[in-house]
C-alpha cells in the first residue's frame, strides 16, 4: 500500500520500488505509539468520534511488525491500512514527513534508556572487579611504558569514569528527542485544530536528536574501545595481566594452543563503523535545504545498526569483564620495578625542601648510573597517592544508584 497512489497512475517500476521501500519494521511499536496519540488529538478536535477512537487504540494494541505485507511501502502505510476503514480518517492533519520523525524521536528516547541501562550493568560488573582488586598494585602507564604503580582498582575505575559520561551522553540525547513533531504536517502545519509546533519547517526536518544519539555510540565506542585495546594488550604473553574465560574468548581453526580476545577485538574494531556513522549523518544533512528532503531516510539504518551494537557489545564485554581472571602476581611483579617509584622519591626530597627541578635531576641520575635504590615500596606509593581505593568504588557504585 502507498498513501501517494491518488497522484500517480499505474504502477512504479520495480526497481524504484526497491529503492523507495522502506526497511522500517524497527519502528512499527513506536509508530502505532505516535498514531495513538494522534487519534486522540483527532478525537479532541471532534474529527473523530469517541467509536473510532476506540476502535483505533483497540486495533493498534493488537498489532505487530509481522503484520507488514511485501505491498506496504513503509510502516505508516502498513498501520494505515491495518486499521481497516478508520484507517481512512486517521492521517488527517498529518504527513509522514512529521509522522516518521514522530515515531524516530519516540525510538530514539527507547534506545537512550537501553543504552543507559547496559551502561550500567557492565559498570556493576566492572566496580565488582575494582573492589576486589582495591589492593592489587599494577604499573600505571604512560605512552605504554611504565610509569608509577597504582592499583588494579583505581586503573578500573578509570573505565567507570568514562561509562558514567557515556551514560550522560545518552541522557542529553533522550532529551534532545523528547519534543513532539505532531502538528508540522508536510512542512506547514494543518488548517485543522490540532496543537501546534513552534516552528513546523524545522520540525519534519530537524534530524540533530538522531545526531546526538549516534555521538553518543561513537562517543561509547570510542571508550569501549580503549578498553578492549587494553584487555587484549593485557592477556598477551608479553603482559599476562589476565587469562580469558572460556564463557568469552574464542580458539583459532588452526593452531590448538590459541585463545583469542574476540570481544575485546570487536569493541574495538566497532568504534571506526560507529565513528562512520556518526560522520555519514552529518554529511547527509549538511547541505539539506528546509524542509523534508528524502535523503533524510539515511538517518535510521545508521541508527537501527548503532542500536545493535551497542547491545550486543555492551553484554558480551559485561560477560568478559565478569569472567576473566586477573594474574595478581603478574601484575605486582610488574610493579616491582624499582624504577616505578622515582617520582614518589624526588617529591619525598621536595618534602624536604629540595627544589623539584634538583630533586628531579638528582633522581633521573641515580636511575641512570643503576644505583636507584627507593626507600618505599610500590604498595605503600600508590596507598598515599591514592587513598582508599575501596572507598572510591563504594561512592561510584552509590552514584549509579542514585540515577
Amino acid at each position: 500500500m502507498t498513501l501517494w497512489k491518488g497522484r500517480v497512475e499505474g504502477q512504479l517500476a520495480p526497481e524504484v520500488w526497491e529503492l523507495v521501500k522502506a526497511d522500517d519494521a524497527e519502528l512499527f511499536p513506536y509508530d502505532c505509539e505516535g498514531t495513538r496519540i494522534h487519534a486522540r488529538r483527532l478525537a479532541d478536535a471532534g474529527l473523530l468520534s469517541a467509536d473510532e477512537l476506540a476502535q483505533v487504540e483497540a486495533r493498534l494494541s493488537e498489532l505487530d511488525a509481522s503484520m507488514i505485507e511485501e505491498s506496504d511501502e513503509d510502516v505508516h502505510s502498513a498501520i494505515e491500512r491495518l486499521l481497516g476503514p478508520v484507517g481512512r480518517k486517521i492521517h488527517a492533519g498529518r504527513s509522514r514527513n512529521d509522522q516518521v520523525v514522530t515515531a524516530f524521536r519516540l525510538w530514539t528516547a527507547d534506545a537512550c534508556t537501553e543504552a543507559k541501562a547496559g551502561i550500567e550493568a557492565l559498570v556493576g560488573v566492572v566496580l565488582d572487579r575494582a573492589d576486589e582488586g582495591a589492593e592489587t598494585v599494577m604499573p600505571g602507564y604512560t605512552h605504554l611504558q611504565r610509569a608509577q604503580p597504582v592499583t588494579l582498582g583505581h586503573h578500573l575505575l578509570a573505565w567507570v569514569e568514562m561509562l558514567d559520561r557515556d551514560r550522560d551522553r545518552f541522557a542529553l540525547a533522550a532529551a534532545h528527542a523528547e519534543p513532539s513533531p505532531l502538528g508540522a504536517g508536510a512542512l506547514a502545519g494543518t488548517t485543522l485544530p490540532l496543537p501546534k509546533v513552534r516552528n513546523s519547517l524545522d520540525a519534519v526536518a530537524d534530524r540533530d536528536f538522531a545526531l546526538d544519539y549516534l555521538y553518543a555510540c561513537a562517543a561509547l565506542f570510542v571508550h569501549l574501545s580503549r578498553i578492549g585495546e587494553e584487555l587484549a594488550l593485557w592477556a598477551t604473553a608479553e603482559f599476562g595481566f589476565v587469562t580469558l574465560p572460556d564463557s568469552a574468548a574464542t580458539g583459532s581453526s588452526m593452531m590448538p594452543q590459541k585463545l583469542n580476545p574476540d570481544v575485546a577485538e570487536l569493541a574495538r574494531g566497532k568504534a571506526g563503523t560507529a565513528i562512520g556513522r556518526l560522520t555519514g549523518l552529518l554529511s547527509t544533512v549538511k547541505g539539506l535545504p528546509l524542509s523534508y528532503n528524502s535523503d533524510l531516510g539515511e538517518d535510521k539504518p545508521a541508527a537501527f545498526a548503532a542500536r545493535r551494537d551497542v547491545r550486543r557489545v555492551l553484554a558480551a564485554l559485561a560477560v568478559l569483564v565478569r569472567d576473566l581472571r586477573f594474574v595478581d602476581e603478574r601484575l605486582e611483579a610488574a610493579a616491582a620495578d624499582p624504577g616505578l617509584l622515582a617520582t614518589d622519591a624526588a617529591e619525598a626530597l621536595v618534602a624536604e625542601g629540595v627544589p623539584f627541578r634538583d630533586a628531579h635531576e638528582q633522581v633521573a641520575g641515580a636511575v641512570r648510573d643503576g644505583v636507584f635504590d627507593p626507600d618505599s615500596t610500590a604498595a605503600e606509593s600508590a596507598s598515599a597517592r591514592l587513598g582508599d581505593v575501596r572507598a572510591a568504588v563504594a561512592a561510584a557504585r552509590a552514584r549509579f544508584q542514585a540515577t
